[in-house]
Protein backbone atom coordinates (compact mmCIF):
# COMPACT_ATOMS: atom_id res chain seq x y z
CA UNK A 1 0.00 0.00 0.00
CA UNK A 2 1.29 3.47 -0.88
CA UNK A 3 0.18 6.81 0.55
CA UNK A 4 0.69 10.12 -1.22
CA UNK A 5 -0.83 13.58 -1.40
CA UNK A 6 -2.23 15.66 -4.21
CA UNK A 7 -3.41 19.23 -4.36
CA UNK A 8 -7.18 19.34 -4.15
CA UNK A 9 -9.69 22.14 -4.27
CA UNK A 10 -9.27 22.79 -0.54
CA UNK A 11 -5.64 21.92 0.10
CA UNK A 12 -3.66 18.71 0.34
CA UNK A 13 -5.56 15.46 -0.12
CA UNK A 14 -4.48 12.14 1.33
CA UNK A 15 -4.44 9.45 -1.38
CA UNK A 16 -4.08 5.72 -0.77
CA UNK A 17 -3.15 3.12 -3.37
CA UNK A 18 -3.40 -0.62 -2.78
CA UNK A 19 -0.83 -1.61 -5.36
CA UNK A 20 -0.75 -4.86 -7.27
CA UNK A 21 1.80 -6.31 -9.65
CA UNK A 22 0.37 -6.64 -13.16
CA UNK A 23 -3.22 -5.59 -12.37
CA UNK A 24 -5.92 -6.21 -14.95
CA UNK A 25 -8.30 -3.45 -13.77
CA UNK A 26 -8.48 -0.37 -11.57
CA UNK A 27 -11.11 0.28 -8.91
CA UNK A 28 -11.54 3.68 -7.26
CA UNK A 29 -13.19 3.70 -3.82
CA UNK A 30 -15.19 6.76 -2.74
CA UNK A 31 -15.91 6.92 0.99
CA UNK A 32 -18.89 8.39 2.79
CA UNK A 33 -19.61 11.40 4.97
CA UNK A 34 -17.54 11.85 8.11
CA UNK A 35 -15.32 8.81 7.55
CA UNK A 36 -12.07 8.10 5.67
CA UNK A 37 -10.64 5.76 3.06
CA UNK A 38 -8.77 3.65 5.61
CA UNK A 39 -12.08 2.09 6.64
CA UNK A 40 -12.12 0.30 3.26
CA UNK A 41 -8.93 -1.74 3.66
CA UNK A 42 -10.89 -5.01 3.64
CA UNK A 43 -12.82 -4.00 0.51
CA UNK A 44 -9.60 -3.04 -1.26
CA UNK A 45 -7.93 -6.29 -0.21
CA UNK A 46 -10.77 -8.37 -1.65
CA UNK A 47 -10.67 -6.41 -4.91
CA UNK A 48 -6.91 -6.78 -5.06
CA UNK A 49 -7.16 -10.54 -4.71
CA UNK A 50 -9.27 -10.50 -7.87
CA UNK A 51 -6.68 -8.57 -9.88
CA UNK A 52 -7.49 -4.92 -9.21
CA UNK A 53 -5.23 -2.06 -8.28
CA UNK A 54 -7.32 0.02 -5.91
CA UNK A 55 -7.15 3.78 -5.37
CA UNK A 56 -8.98 6.09 -2.98
CA UNK A 57 -8.69 9.39 -1.16
CA UNK A 58 -9.81 11.15 1.98
CA UNK A 59 -12.16 13.88 0.78
CA UNK A 60 -11.49 17.48 1.78
CA UNK A 61 -12.29 17.90 5.46
CA UNK A 62 -12.08 14.16 6.08
CA UNK A 63 -9.49 11.77 7.45
CA UNK A 64 -5.94 12.96 6.84
CA UNK A 65 -6.84 15.54 4.18
CA UNK A 66 -6.83 19.30 4.72
CA UNK A 67 -9.98 21.31 5.30
CA UNK A 68 -12.54 22.11 7.96
CA UNK A 69 -13.78 18.85 9.40
CA UNK A 70 -16.78 17.29 7.65
CA UNK A 71 -17.36 20.42 5.61
CA UNK A 72 -18.44 19.83 2.01
CA UNK A 73 -19.27 23.23 0.55
CA UNK A 74 -19.36 22.22 -3.13
CA UNK A 75 -20.07 18.65 -4.23
CA UNK A 76 -18.81 19.19 -7.78
CA UNK A 77 -15.48 20.44 -6.39
CA UNK A 78 -15.13 17.20 -4.43
CA UNK A 79 -16.03 15.26 -7.57
CA UNK A 80 -13.20 17.17 -9.25
CA UNK A 81 -10.82 15.84 -6.61
CA UNK A 82 -12.04 12.31 -7.30
CA UNK A 83 -11.44 12.90 -11.01
CA UNK A 84 -7.84 13.86 -10.27
CA UNK A 85 -7.37 10.53 -8.48
CA UNK A 86 -8.94 8.64 -11.38
CA UNK A 87 -6.61 10.46 -13.78
CA UNK A 88 -3.58 9.47 -11.70
CA UNK A 89 -4.79 5.87 -11.59
CA UNK A 90 -5.24 5.83 -15.36
CA UNK A 91 -1.80 7.30 -15.95
CA UNK A 92 -0.30 4.60 -13.74
CA UNK A 93 -2.27 1.84 -15.46
CA UNK A 94 -2.75 2.84 -19.11
CA UNK A 95 -5.41 0.96 -20.99
CA UNK A 96 -6.98 -0.75 -17.99
CA UNK A 97 -10.74 -0.50 -17.35
CA UNK A 98 -11.79 1.56 -14.34
CA UNK A 99 -14.71 0.83 -12.01
CA UNK A 100 -15.87 2.96 -9.09
CA UNK A 101 -17.40 1.98 -5.75
CA UNK A 102 -19.11 4.72 -3.74
CA UNK A 103 -20.78 4.41 -0.33
CA UNK A 104 -23.47 6.77 1.04
CA UNK A 105 -22.20 10.32 0.37
CA UNK A 106 -19.60 8.54 -1.73
CA UNK A 107 -22.48 7.12 -3.74
CA UNK A 108 -23.73 10.65 -4.34
CA UNK A 109 -20.23 11.69 -5.44
CA UNK A 110 -19.82 8.61 -7.66
CA UNK A 111 -23.20 9.19 -9.30
CA UNK A 112 -22.33 12.81 -9.98
CA UNK A 113 -18.93 11.71 -11.30
CA UNK A 114 -20.56 9.36 -13.80
CA UNK A 115 -22.85 12.18 -14.97
CA UNK A 116 -20.04 14.70 -15.39
CA UNK A 117 -17.66 12.19 -17.00
CA UNK A 118 -19.91 9.92 -19.07
CA UNK A 119 -18.34 6.84 -20.57
CA UNK A 120 -15.21 6.93 -18.41
CA UNK A 121 -16.21 4.10 -16.06
CA UNK A 122 -16.60 0.45 -16.96
CA UNK A 123 -19.04 0.09 -14.09
CA UNK A 124 -20.40 1.85 -11.03
CA UNK A 125 -21.20 0.30 -7.63
CA UNK A 126 -23.48 2.35 -5.38
CA UNK A 127 -23.64 1.23 -1.74
CA UNK A 128 -26.55 2.83 0.12
CA UNK A 129 -26.13 5.92 -2.07
CA UNK A 130 -27.42 9.28 -0.88
CA UNK A 131 -29.21 10.12 -4.12
CA UNK A 132 -32.74 10.42 -2.81
CA UNK A 133 -34.02 12.29 0.22
CA UNK A 134 -32.84 11.46 3.74
CA UNK A 135 -34.10 12.16 7.26
CA UNK A 136 -31.07 14.40 7.84
CA UNK A 137 -32.31 16.74 5.11
CA UNK A 138 -34.93 17.97 7.58
CA UNK A 139 -32.18 19.58 9.63
CA UNK A 140 -31.95 22.39 7.07
CA UNK A 141 -35.38 23.62 8.13
CA UNK A 142 -34.29 24.00 11.76
CA UNK A 143 -32.92 27.23 13.21
CA UNK A 144 -30.18 25.21 14.89
CA UNK A 145 -28.87 21.82 13.78
CA UNK A 146 -28.81 19.34 16.70
CA UNK A 147 -25.35 18.88 18.17
CA UNK A 148 -25.45 15.10 18.03
CA UNK A 149 -23.21 12.61 16.21
CA UNK A 150 -24.44 9.76 14.04
CA UNK A 151 -25.86 6.98 16.21
CA UNK A 152 -23.50 4.03 15.68
CA UNK A 153 -26.41 1.61 16.08
CA UNK A 154 -27.82 2.65 12.68
CA UNK A 155 -24.58 1.70 10.91
CA UNK A 156 -24.40 -2.06 11.45
CA UNK A 157 -25.80 -4.94 13.47
CA UNK A 158 -22.20 -5.88 14.31
CA UNK A 159 -21.43 -4.35 17.72
CA UNK A 160 -17.68 -4.63 17.14
CA UNK A 161 -18.05 -2.49 14.01
CA UNK A 162 -20.14 0.02 15.94
CA UNK A 163 -17.41 0.31 18.58
CA UNK A 164 -14.65 0.57 15.97
CA UNK A 165 -16.45 3.51 14.37
CA UNK A 166 -16.97 5.20 17.74
CA UNK A 167 -13.30 4.76 18.66
CA UNK A 168 -11.84 5.87 15.31
CA UNK A 169 -10.10 9.26 15.77
CA UNK A 170 -10.19 9.94 12.02
CA UNK A 171 -14.00 9.71 11.93
CA UNK A 172 -15.97 12.92 12.46
CA UNK A 173 -18.06 12.51 15.61
CA UNK A 174 -19.59 15.98 15.64
CA UNK A 175 -22.88 17.32 14.25
CA UNK A 176 -23.82 17.89 10.63
CA UNK A 177 -22.82 21.30 9.29
CA UNK A 178 -25.40 23.43 7.52
CA UNK A 179 -23.24 24.20 4.44
CA UNK A 180 -22.66 20.47 3.95
CA UNK A 181 -26.37 19.67 4.07
CA UNK A 182 -27.08 22.58 1.72
CA UNK A 183 -24.44 21.29 -0.73
CA UNK A 184 -26.05 17.84 -0.63
CA UNK A 185 -29.46 19.37 -1.37
CA UNK A 186 -28.09 21.25 -4.40
CA UNK A 187 -26.27 18.15 -5.65
CA UNK A 188 -29.43 16.04 -5.45
CA UNK A 189 -31.22 18.49 -7.72
CA UNK A 190 -28.30 18.52 -10.15
CA UNK A 191 -28.13 14.71 -10.16
CA UNK A 192 -31.83 14.54 -10.98
CA UNK A 193 -31.51 17.11 -13.78
CA UNK A 194 -28.54 15.30 -15.35
CA UNK A 195 -29.74 11.75 -14.69
CA UNK A 196 -30.05 10.89 -18.38
CA UNK A 197 -26.29 11.42 -18.81
CA UNK A 198 -25.50 8.38 -16.67
CA UNK A 199 -25.20 5.24 -18.78
CA UNK A 200 -23.62 1.82 -18.52
CA UNK A 201 -23.71 -0.87 -15.84
CA UNK A 202 -24.64 0.09 -12.28
CA UNK A 203 -24.93 -2.16 -9.21
CA UNK A 204 -27.10 -0.73 -6.44
CA UNK A 205 -26.61 -2.39 -3.04
CA UNK A 206 -28.69 -1.43 -0.01
CA UNK A 207 -29.82 -2.76 3.36
CA UNK A 208 -33.57 -2.74 3.85
CA UNK A 209 -33.18 -1.67 7.50
CA UNK A 210 -31.09 1.41 6.64
CA UNK A 211 -32.40 4.32 8.75
CA UNK A 212 -29.72 6.83 7.76
CA UNK A 213 -30.31 6.59 4.00
CA UNK A 214 -33.65 4.78 3.78
CA UNK A 215 -34.12 2.28 0.97
CA UNK A 216 -37.34 3.74 -0.40
CA UNK A 217 -35.90 7.25 -0.50
CA UNK A 218 -32.97 6.04 -2.58
CA UNK A 219 -35.26 3.99 -4.81
CA UNK A 220 -36.85 7.22 -6.03
CA UNK A 221 -33.43 8.56 -6.97
CA UNK A 222 -32.39 5.34 -8.68
CA UNK A 223 -35.56 5.39 -10.77
CA UNK A 224 -34.27 8.56 -12.46
CA UNK A 225 -31.27 6.71 -13.94
CA UNK A 226 -33.29 5.62 -16.97
CA UNK A 227 -30.34 5.23 -19.34
CA UNK A 228 -28.22 3.11 -17.00
CA UNK A 229 -28.28 -0.68 -16.82
CA UNK A 230 -29.13 -0.93 -13.12
CA UNK A 231 -28.97 -4.14 -11.09
CA UNK A 232 -30.09 -4.09 -7.48
CA UNK A 233 -29.22 -6.19 -4.46
CA UNK A 234 -31.31 -5.57 -1.35
CA UNK A 235 -30.18 -7.21 1.89
CA UNK A 236 -32.89 -8.05 4.46
CA UNK A 237 -32.16 -6.70 7.93
CA UNK A 238 -28.95 -4.93 6.92
CA UNK A 239 -28.36 -1.39 8.13
CA UNK A 240 -26.40 1.45 6.53
CA UNK A 241 -22.79 0.27 6.29
CA UNK A 242 -23.32 -2.91 4.32
CA UNK A 243 -19.57 -3.52 3.83
CA UNK A 244 -19.33 -3.69 7.66
CA UNK A 245 -22.53 -5.62 8.26
CA UNK A 246 -22.95 -9.12 9.64
CA UNK A 247 -23.57 -10.31 6.06
CA UNK A 248 -20.56 -8.42 4.69
CA UNK A 249 -19.24 -11.53 2.91
CA UNK A 250 -22.44 -11.77 0.86
CA UNK A 251 -22.35 -8.05 0.05
CA UNK A 252 -18.71 -8.12 -0.97
CA UNK A 253 -19.22 -11.23 -3.08
CA UNK A 254 -21.91 -9.41 -5.05
CA UNK A 255 -19.60 -6.41 -5.49
CA UNK A 256 -16.71 -8.55 -6.68
CA UNK A 257 -18.85 -10.50 -9.14
CA UNK A 258 -20.15 -7.29 -10.68
CA UNK A 259 -16.74 -5.63 -10.90
CA UNK A 260 -15.22 -8.79 -12.42
CA UNK A 261 -17.95 -8.89 -15.05
CA UNK A 262 -17.98 -5.25 -16.12
CA UNK A 263 -14.20 -4.94 -16.29
CA UNK A 264 -13.59 -8.23 -18.11
CA UNK A 265 -11.70 -7.75 -21.36
CA UNK A 266 -11.92 -10.11 -24.32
Amino acid sequence: MAETTLQGHGGNLHVRTWEREDPDRVVVLVHGYGEHIGRYDHVAAALGERGAEVWGLDHAGHGRSDGDRALIADVDAVVGDVHDVVSRARDANPGLPVAMVGHSMGGLLATRYAELHPGELAGLVLSAPLIGSSPIAGYLALDEIPDVPIDVAVLSRDEAEQQAYADDPLVWHGPFKRPTLAAFAIALVEIALDADRLTGPVLWQHGDADQLVPLEHTRRGMALLRNADVEERIYPGARHEIFNETNRDEVLADTLEFVDRVTARG
